[in-house]
């Protein structure tokens, strides 16, 4: 239904039937025509005429109305009939067309000549579904005018308002749109750019393109698209390898980095992205230095680079990380820095003095924790990849059925091996991880003597033996270089030496800023001294035992081989193999240094 607002001067009864039959449907109208309004009928009557027939100046002003739409009609037929010669013309000539000059000229014509066909079709439809309502309009227009004005003539309707110059408000409003948010709109923006980009291969399709599905616009703008995207990624993989072949330049020394170009009091610090970058080409450099390398600069400019670039990006002392990259290569140097950053996921060692590792585990998922065995060496470790309970507070954690404590804590116990009914040594004990995990070893029989140096470390070590149920500990706090004459000899000594924790900087960040050489080489010096006094706690003289096992959380040669090394060469003893079924053999040549053959058999 259409409303429209008919700026004449009415009275109250007349305005209310001119809306009135505005809002009104086309059957009513047509009912209307047929039968006649109340409003006729009255106009007779007062004329004098019969109510049963109707006035012959309406009937006139209809017909006059439908002699008007067949001229239309005819005059739009004949307009068409006379374009079609011109059209085919146009295809011809555009079809004859040959060269670059001809190609452009054809496109544009075909593109010209397609969208004023397509607004023609649409228009056409346009006036196709309109015809009725106009129909309808334009006779109760003129009818209802004749009624009111006294007279049904034609010229007097258009000299009211009614006539055809009132098309241009009478129109029907197109839809407002919405507005496009940046993605849209830049989406659209590339549509367009793509159909601008096509080929014209076919007059024909070009034409009809209006009765062209859906899907198969949609199909021909994604195959654009994908070529587009593939010839992007070309160019940027030439791009790429053009740059790695092209020599990396250190940045000028003269000017600090991160300043601005003309204002050195002003600093502007480096990202992480670009340290990176630098670092990775760096890299990329001292792996080929032969073919890369800038002629005027030595290699030991870019090793210093490299360094000063790691120490900033990932936050270590410059001095720790020239041993870092000592030990390993380059490109592992990264790994270990990016492995640091990530944190590692929690495991759980079952006691096996209370529980099972298979009860315990159901007990935990009962409990909501999603845990999983550690691995086939070992049948007491549980990784726990999630819990919704707090895993140190939990009533299995308070009965002493499991200990938090890292999978790496598991090995030393493991490689010591104790028996049953032997004398054991834990040197470094607190917090007490290892302790327990001996005392279940040995099922609770022998003797267990568990040392520490600080004595304010002893506190949570003794808790942790009664939770766990070892009852076979016996803890004292001695400085572990004089307990090699005060409590005997023991069948097997672990150390698990005090270090500067750089294999542990996953869990404490704070050690790749606070490690100094100074820091380092003090504690070297205490570590063999420890480990001296373990050999000496050994009673070489044992049936079943006489091992000492020397582990630390450092990943550095001064405080692993160096240090074995020295202990070889002060006692008589020698290194056997572990019986670990996983790690990397120990250095035997490291840097000036040459370590002995048998430290082969030690494991990183």
């Amino acid at each position: 239904s259409r409303t429209y607002q008919y700026q004449i001067p009415l009275n109250s009864v007349c305005f209310a039937s001119l809306i009135m039959g505005g809002t009104g449907k086309s059957k009513r109208l047509r009912r209307e025509k047929e039968q006649g309004t109340g409003l006729e009928e009255a106009q007779r009557l007062i004329s004098g005429e019969p109510i049963g027939k109707r006035s012959k100046k309406s009937s006139k002003s209809n017909k006059s109305v439908l002699d008007k739409k067949k001229a239309s009609k005819s005059r739009r037929n004949e307009n068409d009939g006379d374009r079609e010669p011109e059209r085919k013309k146009k295809r011809i000539e555009l079809e004859n067309g040959h060269g670059k000059d001809a190609k452009v000229e054809v496109k544009a014509k075909v593109k010209k000549h397609s969208d004023k066909v397509s607004k023609k079709k649409k228009k056409s439809r346009k006036n196709k579904k309109d015809d009725s309502t106009s129909e309808d309009n334009a006779e109760e227009q003129n009818g209802r005018h004749a009624l009111f004005s006294g007279d049904g003539s034609d010229e007097d309707a258009q000299d009211d308002g009614f006539g055809d110059e009132n098309d241009t408000w009478l129109t029907r409003k197109g839809k407002k749109k919405m507005p496009m948010s940046d993605d849209e709109a830049e989406e659209h923006k590339e549509e367009g750019e793509e159909e601008d980009g096509e080929d014209v291969s076919d007059l024909g399709s070009s034409s009809d393109s209006d009765s062209e599905m859906d899907i198969e616009e949609k199909s021909r703008k994604f195959q654009v698209r994908m070529k587009k995207q593939q010839q992007e990624a070309e160019d940027e993989l030439k791009m790429n390898v053009r740059a790695d072949q092209e020599s990396f330049r250190l940045p000028d020394g003269a000017e600090p980095r991160g300043v601005l170009a003309g204002k050195k009091d002003i600093h502007v610090p480096e990202t992480r992205e670009m340290l990176q970058s630098r670092i990775r080409s760096t890299l990329a450099i001292l792996a080929d230095f032969k073919n890369r390398r800038d002629p005027k600069i030595p290699r030991r400019e870019y090793v210093e680079r490299l360094n000063a670039d790691l120490s900033e990006c990932y936050g270590y002392l410059p001095s720790l990380t020239a041993k870092l990259m000592d030990i390993f290569p380059g490109n592992e140097v990264v790994e270990l820095m990016e492995a640091n950053e990530a944190p590692r996921p929690m495991t759980i060692r079952t006691n096996t003095l209370k529980t099972r590792r298979r009860d315990l585990a159901q007990a935990l998922i009962a409990r909501g924790m999603n845990v999983d065995p550690v691995g086939d060496w070992t049948k007491v470790g549980l990784v726990v990849y999630e819990s919704q309970v707090p895993v140190g507070a939990t009533p299995e954690y308070l009965a002493g059925m499991y200990m938090i404590q890292s999978a790496s804590s598991f090995m030393p116990c493991t490689a010591l091996g104790p028996q049953e009914n032997e004398r054991v040594l834990d040197m470094s004990a607190a917090p007490g991880g290892k302790t327990t995990y001996l005392a279940a070893l040995m099922k609770n029989t022998g003797v267990l003597v568990a040392n520490d140096f600080k004595k304010e470390r002893l506190k949570a070590l003794v808790a942790n033996l009664h939770r766990m149920g070892a009852t076979n500990s016996i803890v004292c706090n001695y400085d572990g270089r004089e307990l090699g004459g005060c409590l005997g000899l023991f069948d097997r000594v672990l150390l698990d030496a005090p270090c500067s924790g750089t294999g542990i900087i996953c869990h404490d960040h704070s050690i790749k800023g606070a490690r100094t050489d100074e820091d380092i080489a003090a504690t070297v010096k205490l570590q063999k001294e420890l480990l001296c006094a373990a050999i000496d706690a050994c009673d070489a003289n044992s049936k079943t035992g006489g091992y000492v096992v020397y582990s630390t959380c450092s990943i550095l040669v001064d405080e692993n081989e160096a240090v074995v090394d020295f202990a070889l060469k002060k006692r008589n003893c020698k290194v056997v193999d572990s019986g670990l079924p996983f790690g990397v053999p120990g250095f035997t040549n490291f840097r000036e240094h040459r370590f002995h053959p048998s430290l082969s058999l030690s494991r990183r």
